[in-house]
């Protein structure tokens, strides 16, 4: 509708080969941003590369929201760690808050889940949406590939815990679905969903809470 953000969509891929749940040992292989026009799915070997280009990326984007699912704790968190190791500068914002509860363990080197801000687009985790109310009400695991075929989407489906043995073309095709049906969920749960964009000038207790750059927030994680 006229006056809305623009939706973007951000998911990626990490290495399964060592342990892609762990980002000081599994780099990024993938990464997707999708838009009204369509998806860009951005895969390099060099990994630094790639933080890089995604960074420049969504730079140069209309700013609007950023829609992950599960961002708050996996995405966002994962891609700062793997941007500090790499010695790369994004500009990613994160700020911890105790009130988004997990339901695991948190991403290994960190405590728990962020509100964010990646250069001028705010971020909305749509997983949170889901889980709060649909998930509780229907008692659904709220995984981001079963909700969007319910939805019809038809997302692209493959063996997460072998992502790195996928074809190059099998990858970029799952990435992208991944990022095209989150902003898809959001979307269609507009305008519920964009009452929970994350908003950074305070913690849930109302106490100021400055934004944090990545490097910042992560210094010395690698060392816990």
């Amino acid at each position: 509708m006229p006056g809305d953000p623009i939706v973007y969509g951000l998911d990626i891929e990490t290495d399964t080969a060592t342990d892609g749940l762990d980002p000081r040992v599994g780099r990024v292989l993938a990464a997707a941003v999708a838009g009204p026009g369509g998806e860009v799915v951005l895969a390099h070997h060099d990994e630094a590369a790639l933080l890089r280009e995604l960074d420049r990326w969504l730079a140069e984007l209309t700013p609007g929201v950023l829609v992950t699912w599960n961002g708050a704790a996996f995405d966002l968190p994962y891609l700062a760690t793997r941007a500090e190791i790499n010695q790369v500068q994004l500009g990613l914002q994160l700020v911890p808050d105790p009130s988004l509860r997990l339901r695991g363990r948190p991403l290994p080197g960190h405590q728990g889940a962020y509100r964010a801000r990646w250069h001028g687009h705010r971020h909305l985790d749509a997983f949170r949406v889901f889980r709060a109310d649909v998930g509780r009400t229907f008692g659904l695991p709220c995984g981001l590939k079963p909700l969007a075929s319910l939805a019809g989407l038809a997302p692209v489906d493959a063996d997460a815990s072998r992502v790195h043995e996928l074809d190059p073309a099998v990858m970029h095709a799952y990435v992208a679905s991944d990022a095209r049906c989150a902003r898809a969920l959001a979307l269609g749960r507009w305008p519920t969903a964009a009452a929970s964009i994350d908003r950074l000038g305070t913690h849930a207790a109302g106490q100021p809470a400055p934004a944090i750059d990545a490097h910042s927030a992560l210094a010395g994680s690698l060392l816990r």
